[in-house]
C-alpha cells in the first residue's frame, strides 16, 4: 500500500504534469481538474508499491489517459479553446505561446505524442507504453504531427 510520504511526493511533483496531460485531452480546465482529482484518488487507493519514482510517474500518466478516455464517453463533455485558456498563462516568448496553441489544436492522436515527447521529455518507447500503441505508430504520429504543425505555422 502506498504511504503518505510517497503520495505527497508524487502529488507535489506530478500534479501539474497530470493536469496538463488531462487538459491536452479534454481542453477544458474544470474537466482537467476533475480528472486530476480522480487520478490522485486512484493513487490513494493503489495497493501496489512503485519500483521507482519513474514508475510512479508513468502510472500517473497512464491512469490520466484512461480517465480522459472515460471522459470522452461521457455525454456531458465540453471543450473550450486553448487560446482562451492560454491567455492567462505566462510564456517566455510569444512564439512559445503560438507553438503550444498550435500543438493543442492538433487532433488528439498527434497532440498527445507531441506533447509527451517535447514538453514532458518521454522517448518514443515510453510514449508507446503509456498510450498502449505500437512504437511505430508513435513515430508515425510524431512525424505527421510535426508536418501538420509545420503547415499550420507556415500559414500563419
Amino acid at each position: 500500500m502506498i504511504t503518505k510520504e510517497v503520495y505527497a511526493t508524487l502529488a507535489e511533483k506530478y500534479i501539474d504534469t497530470v493536469w496538463r496531460v488531462a487538459f491536452g485531452y479534454v481542453k477544458n480546465p474544470s474537466d482537467a481538474d476533475d480528472i486530476t482529482q480522480n487520478v490522485f484518488c486512484a493513487l490513494l487507493k493503489n495497493r501496489k508499491d512503485f519500483d521507482s519514482e519513474e514508475h510512479g510517474r508513468n502510472w500517473l500518466i497512464r491512469v490520466t489517459v484512461n480517465e480522459c478516455k472515460k471522459w470522452f464517453r461521457s455525454p456531458w463533455r465540453r471543450t473550450v479553446s486553448f487560446e482562451a485558456y492560454a491567455a492567462g498563462l505566462e510564456f517566455p516568448t510569444p512564439e512559445s505561446r503560438e507553438l503550444l496553441c498550435a500543438v493543442m489544436d492538433l487532433p488528439v492522436k498527434y497532440r498527445m505524442p507531441l506533447y509527451l515527447h517535447y514538453y514532458e521529455g518521454y522517448t518514443t518507447e515510453q510514449i508507446a507504453r503509456l498510450l498502449k500503441i505500437p512504437k511505430g505508430t508513435v513515430c508515425t504520429n510524431l512525424s505527421r504531427g510535426r508536418a501538420m504543425l509545420k503547415d499550420q505555422l507556415q500559414e500563419d
